[in-house]
This record gives structure tokens, C-alpha cells and sequence, in this order.
């Protein structure tokens, strides 16, 4: 695909678009977009609070929130990708997949209103045989939330791959500024006002009612919210597709062999998913046990989420601007210095967090720097990946960085537990994995020069 632009019309292939229609188009995607948000901002707070409602350790939080559903999803993802880049038909080749896989991911979101009922119920049904109460509500919540995770990781992932394939080039850092201002807004909305009350909810046994309006409220906002944009986007022609040989005999593992092959046979291409991959799990130790260090230096839940909130106010007033910088200085660049920033803080904090007031700085700061992180760098994979295979070679990072998401809530989960719950540590592997993700990244960026760099860039096949 190629896209131009002119006074009047914008196109990305067979598509064009008017300024009422860019804008429309637009509205719709940023629906989507806070649709799949609220999981990460409103939806995984609450989860953590009810795990320690039912007094999970911090090993068993990491596995469930972390590891175990991006170990499941990695293996949906690459297939899911493959037959998205080769699939044609009515509907375009992305938008049949969010139709089937969005719904699913809705309905596990809202069975979570039924985990205390369930375990209450397996509880006394299993009598003198039932572990407890609160291990039983754990296995049913495990389920639900690993089912939700692996629908909702392979919607993610095409979903961009649709942003892709209807967005002009021309706006795409733009475009994500404005994804990640509108996902900002959701939190804000939650973390300012609900937060405190949601951990009252849980502290106060009133856990039944909100897990039930919570949980069934986001889940409808979800199915809803990815099904009306899939109605009202449209996708374009593509080119056919390449042989399908998962159509003969042995073709599924000549199909495996050919994505193996073209995503992980070219060293550039897998030192930019070794490089992205350490970016984005980076925040990953501060993210997954932040609630719980505050909860240790006996900080309220809602100052908590009044500091969150803050985070993404000044997230959202600078997140456009960033969109402009990282189309006009390059994704991979604004990434490098975000990452740069991000460890020196995390430095600082893994030395200096031991009170209300210094986690407060350190974790707004490190809010703030992952934040500039995630906005400047949403649409490298757009600058850098072969455009008619964009969602092959997403998936293929979506695999590196599900491995990393698996192994760094498991490994600070171990790593807390065997410390005596040191959360100060969290910071320190924060600033290690950003450190590494920068060294990665400028040999990445040699690497890009090497190929034309911003101007002349000509992704290898």
C-alpha cells in the first residue's frame, strides 16, 4: 500500500478520505480504542484489589495478571496474525477476527461478577474436601481472567494491524497521540474518583455487589464498543495473498516454517523486537505491584488514585504533542530517549521510595516517562515492519514480548516474596530492563541508518 495526500483527500490504498471522513474515521477507532483501554485502566486495579481480598501472594498475582495469559495467547496471536494478513473477503481481512474474538473477550470480562458467588457456592459444595473459600474464588477468577486475556491480546493485535490498513502514514504518530489521550481520559475518569471507592468496596464485604456492576458494566462497554466500530469502519482492496499452503498436505507446517522464516531470519528484525520488547516491559515490575507497594507504606487508596490520576493528567496534555514529535523525529529516536530518562528515574527511586511523599514523585515520574515511552513509540511498528505483512510481523513481537510479560511478573513476584516483600526492588528492575532496552536500541538504530533511515527507509523483506 502506498498513501498520499493532497489539499483534499488523504488515501491509503483503495481507500480515501475526505477531512469528514479522516475525522469520522477517527471517532470510530478512538471508540475502539477506549473500549480495549478500560481493561487496563479501570478493570486490572480492581482485579489486583480482590486479589488481595482473597490473599493471593504476589508469585500468584504476577502468574495471573502477567504471565500465564500472555503464555496462553502467544500461541493464538501468530495464527490468528497469519490468517488476518491472508484472509479477503466482504468484510475486509481484520475486521471478520474483532467481530469473533471481541465478543468472547466481552463475556469473560463479565463473568468476573461471578467468581464470589461461584467459589462461595464450590466451597460449601465441596464440604470438608474444599481448600477454603478464598482458594476456590481464586481458580474461578484464574479462569475468567486467562479466558478474557486470550481473546483479548490476538483483538489488540489486529486491531493495529486495522489502524494500519485504514490510517494514512501521514498521521499515524498523531493518530496514537490521540489513542493514548483518550485511554489517559478513561483512567482519569477511574482513578480520581472510583479507585478509593472500589478498595472500600472490597474492604467493606460489599465485594459481590461491585464485582457485579464493575465487571458486567465494563464487559458491555467492551463488546459494544469493538462492535460498533467494526460495523462502521470500512477496509478497503488488498492484494491476493500469498500461496496458501496450509490448504496442502503438511501446509500447516510449511505455513509455520514460512512465519518463522520471514519474521525471525533477518537480525534487524530481531533486534527490533528484542529492543521494543525490554521498552515495554520495563514498567512491567513497578506496574503489576505499584498498589501493593503503596499498600506497604500505608498509603490510602484513594491518594493512590489521585496520584494516577495526575499521571495521566500530564500524560493526556502532552501525549498529541508527542505524536508530532514522533512523526517528525522518528518513532525508534523518541523511543531512546524516553527509555533513557525512564531509567535514570527508576534509579532514583529504587534508592530514595521508602516514604508516602518519595513514592509518590517516583511512581507520578514513572507514570509520566513509560507513558512518553508507549505514546512515542505506538507506531513504530507501522514505520519499521513490512507493511502488506504488518500484522504477521506484529504478532511475532506480540511472541517476544508475551515471553518477557511472562517471565518479569513471575521472576519480581519470586524475587518479592523470597525479600520479604522489598516493593524499592520493583524500581531497581524497572531501570535494568530500560537500561538493556536502550543498548538494543542503538544498535537497532544503526541498523535503521544503515537501511535509508527516517527519508529513504525500505523495510527488508
Amino acid at each position: 500500500m502506498t498513501d498520499t495526500q493532497n489539499s483534499k483527500t488523504w488515501q491509503v490504498g483503495t481507500l480515501t478520505y475526505t477531512l469528514t471522513g479522516l475525522i469520522a474515521l477517527f471517532c470510530w477507532l478512538l471508540w475502539g480504542d477506549f473500549a480495549w483501554s478500560l481493561k487496563e485502566r479501570a478493570v486490572l486495579p480492581v482485579a489486583q484489589l480482590t486479589l488481595k481480598h482473597f490473599h493471593s501472594s504476589d508469585t500468584f498475582n504476577g502468574v495471573v495478571t502477567g504471565s500465564l495469559p500472555y503464555a496462553l495467547s502467544m500461541l493464538l496471536c501468530p495464527i490468528i496474525s497469519y490468517r488476518s494478513d491472508r484472509h479477503r473477503g466482504p468484510w475486509g481481512r481484520r475486521l471478520p477476527f474483532l467481530m469473533v474474538m471481541a465478543p468472547i473477550a466481552a463475556l469473560a470480562m463479565a463473568s468476573l461478577a461471578l467468581c464470589p458467588m461461584l467459589g462461595r457456592w464450590l466451597h460449601q459444595a465441596l464440604g470438608s474436601h474444599s481448600p477454603g473459600l478464598f482458594p476456590v474464588s481464586l481458580f474461578f477468577f484464574g479462569l475468567f481472567w486467562t479466558l478474557f486475556e486470550i481473546a483479548n491480546l490476538p483483538v489488540y493485535v489486529v486491531f493495529n494491524a486495522l489502524i494500519n490498513d485504514v490510517v494514512p502514514s501521514h498521521f499515524i504518530g498523531r493518530f496514537y497521540g490521540l489513542f493514548r489521550a483518550v485511554s489517559l481520559l478513561a483512567g482519569i475518569l477511574f482513578n480520581y474518583w472510583l479507585l478509593g471507592k472500589s478498595d472500600a468496596c472490597v474492604a467493606n464485604e460489599t465485594l459481590e455487589t461491585y464485582f457485579l456492576w464493575i465487571f458486567t458494566g465494563m464487559g458491555s462497554i467492551y463488546g459494544i464498543g469493538f462492535i460498533l466500530m467494526s460495523l462502521k469502519v470500512k477496509e478497503g482492496a488488498y492484494p491476493p495473498p500469498p500461496a496458501p499452503e496450509a490448504n496442502h498436505p503438511g501446509g500447516f507446517i510449511a505455513a509455520s516454517r514460512r512465519y518463522l522464516r520471514e519474521c525471525f531470519s533477518n537480525p534487524y528484525y530481531r533486534w527490533l523486537f528484542i529492543a521494543f520488547a525490554l521498552g515495554t516491559v520495563a514498567p512491567l515490575p513497578v506496574n503489576t505491584f505499584s498498589l501493593f507497594y503503596a499498600k506497604s507504606l500505608n498509603l490510602d487508596m484513594a491518594a493512590y488514585g489521585k496520584y494516577i490520576a495526575i499521571t495521566y493528567v500530564v500524560s493526556l496534555s502532552i501525549s498529541y504533542g508527542l505524536g508530532i514529535l514522533a512523526d517528525r523525529f522518528h518513532p525508534l529516536r523518541m523511543g531512546m530517549a524516553s527509555l533513557a530518562l525512564y531509567a535514570a528515574v527508576m534509579l532514583w527511586g529504587g534508592v530514595f521510595a521508602t516514604t508516602p511523599t518519595t513514592f509518590a514523585i517516583a511512581f507520578i515520574l514513572h507514570g509520566v516517562l513509560s507513558g512518553c515511552f508507549f505514546t512515542t513509540t505506538a507506531s513504530l511498528g507501522q514505520r519499521l515492519f513490512p507493511r502488506a505483512a504488518y500484522a504477521q510481523f506484529a504478532s511475532a513481537l506480540s511472541i517476544v514480548i508475551s515471553i518477557a510479560c511472562m517471565v518479569v511478573p513471575l521472576a519480581m513476584g519470586r524475587l518479592l516474596d523470597f525479600s520479604g516483600h522489598t516493593y524499592r526492588l520493583t524500581f531497581i528492575a524497572g531501570a535494568g530492563l530500560a537500561v538493556i532496552g536502550l543498548a538494543a536500541s542503538i544498535v537497532l538504530h544503526r541498523k535503521f541508518m544503515a537501511l535509508g533511515g527516517p527519508q529513504y527507509y525500505c523495510a527488508p523483506e
